[in-house]
């Protein structure tokens, strides 16, 4: 790992043990678990109002889905033309394709971290006690093919699938009539890429996979109301 990677390495190492030392007395055994799953939590509440933009943002694009159509139909032989009219129609309203995305990139720092926490022996130049942390008997750094004799990996896949079935109802309703057979297809699909990603990282990425999604599903339900 690069050198400059290495200080918030350590210095998210050091808050988790801390705040894990800290509910010990009250969790036992799950404190690193709960440590993970209120840290998740806080990182989720800070990008609220980044979540807030991107919502606004689908809302002011699915308004101006005639608009799109329109242009696309008028333009469909001059790419180049089509897309410099797009380009303005998102100018003038204000609004940019990548909105919707902008939570999920500025999670990934936060899911590298944890990945990394969990992943590695030896954290800041000591041993890593963060992965004798445990859930359901299984470490918090173990990966599915070590784990599957005990119910962790069954109970995140279990609530990761059920987590995956609202966000994909969720993502559906947001989708117009006019919405192709393949574009609903990947609606249905896409949340459930989240199994798969339980499957090569740690339980305690995992974990926090299970944990945002969840805030995810919740915080749209919300939003839509």
């Amino acid at each position: 790992m690069p050198s400059f990677l290495e200080a918030p390495v350590a210095g998210a190492y050091h808050l988790l043990t801390s705040l894990v030392a800290a509910l010990q007395p009250l969790t036992g055994a799950y404190a690193a678990v709960i440590a993970i799953v209120l840290c998740t939590v806080l990182v989720r509440l800070c990008l609220v109002p980044l979540s807030v933009r991107a919502h606004r943002g689908m809302q002011a694009r699915a308004a101006l889905m005639p608009q799109y159509k329109q242009l696309t139909e008028k333009h469909r032989g001059d790419p180049e033309r089509l897309q410099r009219e797009l380009t303005k129609l998102q100018a003038e309203s204000g609004t940019s394709v990548f909105a919707g995305f902008l939570p999920l990139l500025a999670q990934m720092p936060f899911f590298w971290l944890m990945y990394t926490l969990f992943s590695r022996a030896v954290v800041a130049g000591e041993s890593n006690q963060l992965i004798s942390g445990s859930l359901f008997g299984a470490p918090l750094g173990a990966h599915w093919p070590i784990f599957t004799g005990t119910p962790a990996y069954l109970v995140i896949a279990l609530l990761l699938a059920v987590v995956a079935f609202f966000s994909a109802r969720l993502q559906l309703r947001q989708l117009d009539g006019s919405a192709s057979t393949m574009s609903r297809r990947v609606a249905q699909l896409l949340p459930f890429g989240t199994l798969v990603t339980a499957a090569f990282v740690p339980l305690a990425a995992g974990l926090y996979v299970l944990t945002t999604t969840t805030w995810t599903v919740v915080e749209r339900f919300v939003l839509n109301r």
